[in-house]
């Protein structure tokens, strides 16, 4: 890659702008929010974490079923940018856990809070500054669900409908990018 510019063009090329893993991410949460609202905040929890390990590799499908390759050039340097913020969020869920086995409520708006930050890190991965806008939606969310002491199905479905309103806009968006060039 010759240029930060070059390799973004590879990440959203490679993965539709982010969008189909966010629509991925945005399953994990409806199912979350399922079984919150018709079985238990615990199942839910563990239905977030089990939906979590599936986002990529359902993302990745979902690319290649959308004509995409789902991998970006192995010389793209912002590569390692995607797994970093991978690691981070690994390593916030267990601060997430632990908020919930103090107050099981505030487990899906502390999870809001970790993705939303998470989603700073992809206006750099992919160049597009609407990263910036759903990572700040997510956390406002988790921060006005927590202090509204929302019900956990809210909470997930919240998740749930931020991430389908933002990945239909970039789906919209590289549709656009694509049609343009």
């Amino acid at each position: 890659m010759n240029s930060l510019d070059d390799a973004q063009a590879d990440m959203r090329r490679s993965y539709l702008s982010g969008a189909p893993g966010m629509l991925a991410s945005a399953l994990a949460w409806l199912v979350a929010g399922a079984v919150a609202l018709w079985g238990s905040p615990a199942g839910a929890v563990l239905a977030l974490f089990a939906g979590g390990m599936l986002i990529h590799p359902l993302g990745v499908l979902l690319c290649r079923a959308l004509g995409r390759p789902g991998r970006h050039a192995k010389s793209n340097p912002l590569g390692a940018l995607a797994l970093e913020s991978t690691a981070w969020l690994i390593l916030g869920l267990p601060l997430a856990y632990a908020v919930a086995q103090h107050h099981m409520p505030w487990f899906f708006p502390a999870m809001l809070l970790l993705i939303g930050g998470r989603y700073f890190s992809f206006q750099t991965l992919y160049g597009l500054r609407s990263y910036w806008a759903c990572g700040a939606a997510l956390a406002l969310a988790g921060y006005l669900l927590a202090a509204a002491k929302a019900p956990p199905h809210l909470a997930a479905f919240a998740g749930a409908a931020i991430e389908t309103a933002f990945a239909a806009a970039l789906l919209l968006q590289s549709r656009r990018a694509a049609a343009a060039t």
